[in-house]
């Protein structure tokens, strides 16, 4: 029974180490390109603050790795949560969706924002500054508010 738990335990290991080589790609841009919300709503400063603390890491293209993102396989989910992100939602290339989208795109954030869906729980407990206060919020609903009456 000792022998198969050793085996166990060495194989496990051996598998930890060997993931750790797997290849990662970074998710950042050089630059902020012009189809990116800032530009193309003209965006406060404000508002592109929250955006950057609260939603950026999974929704553009230019994240901010911790320290942790260098060991696998946090690494592997992390990707999956940044790719999911960025298909549902990229601030870097808003200006490039329909305008219908961008309404859509609009009424859904606020509704997840209304509904403390976003940003993600799981992502919270690491990631405390990105918890939308309730200042925040009111600055996201407002900037929104005010893009669907133009």
């Amino acid at each position: 029974m000792k022998k198969i738990l050793k085996r166990t335990l060495v194989g496990l290991l051996v598998v930890l180490v060997g993931i750790q080589f797997i290849p990662t790609d970074t998710n950042q841009q050089d630059g902020i390109p012009e189809i990116d919300i800032r530009y193309v709503y003209g965006v406060p400063e404000k508002v592109i603050k929250v955006l950057e603390t609260s939603c950026y890491d999974c929704h553009s293209n230019n994240n901010n790795y911790p320290w942790y993102s260098k060991v696998q396989p946090v690494r592997l989910l992390m990707d999956k949560h940044i790719r999911e992100g960025k298909k549902e939602l990229n601030f870097s290339e808003f200006g490039s969706y329909s305008e219908r989208r961008k309404r859509n795109k609009m009424r859904a954030i606020t509704e997840q924002i209304e509904k403390s869906k976003m940003p993600l729980p799981s992502y919270l407990p690491m990631h405390e500054e990105a918890k939308l206060s309730k200042t925040d919020k009111e600055i996201l609903d407002n900037f929104l508010n005010d893009i669907r009456k133009e």
